[in-house]
């Protein structure tokens, strides 16, 4: 999943010459607080709503406000999980797509992101959840797939997690096809790994945003 299959042809986009108004009436219309600036298929940058909201007047130019991120931008066959990165660093709601030619392509909302990220990691499915305390020296995916799948379970979904401040103890965390899994941890720890935690909870139907920005900050690590 690369970033020009993720771009969303309804995202607007400005030009310069555009006024802060309607910048500021299609951030409302568009439930966004970022839209970007490009003139003649080159990015320009990207204006901000709280940095138009302070403009003196709002018939004023974009051009007359200092853009911002006029060099961040997605290739267009960048990685979804180098997009995530992207989009937590700078705090971004729309993400433009440049071609290779740095041409402007169009833009991915944070929110389509998301969704997609999301499925990726099986979020959405039913099944389990575990985290193992694993160092890097034991760490062996094909060992602790062979075990998951001789209790008949399969992973949909795999993050290793070398660690940070808060939680420096590397950790493992898999999402299962199953919700009973009650034999599958005695296989685990019988052959030495330690369960940490273990969730069989129904599938995540929302995210709020609070939830979001942890799982951005985690992945981020």
């Amino acid at each position: 999943m690369i970033a020009h299959t993720l771009i969303n042809p309804i995202i607007p986009t400005l030009k310069s010459s555009d006024s802060i108004n309607m910048a500021l009436e299609w951030m409302e219309d568009f439930g966004t607080t970022q839209l970007v600036v490009v003139d003649d298929h080159v990015y320009q940058g990207i204006v901000s709503e709280p940095i138009l909201q302070d403009a003196p007047n709002g018939s004023l130019p974009i051009s007359s406000m200092v853009l911002q991120h006029h060099d961040v931008f997605a290739a267009e066959d960048q990685h979804v999980y180098e997009l995530i990165n992207v989009l937590h660093e700078f705090g971004l709601s729309v993400i433009p797509v440049l071609a290779y030619d740095r041409s402007f392509m169009g833009c991915i909302s944070r929110d389509d992101l998301i969704e997609r990220f999301v499925g990726l990691l099986g979020v959405k499915e039913k099944g389990a959840i575990i985290v193992l305390k694993i160092s890097e020296l034991d760490y062996s995916l094909a060992e602790i797939s062979r075990l998951i799948e001789s209790n008949g379970t399969k992973i949909l979904s795999s993050i290793y997690n070398t660690g940070d401040p808060l939680n420096p103890s590397p950790q493992l965390t898999l999402k299962l096809n199953k919700r009973e899994i009650n034999p599958l941890i005695a296989t685990l720890e019988r052959f030495g790994y330690e369960i940490i935690e273990a969730h069989a909870n129904d599938p995540i139907k929302n995210m709020d945003q609070e939830r979001l920005d942890m799982l951005m900050r985690y992945l981020a690590t």
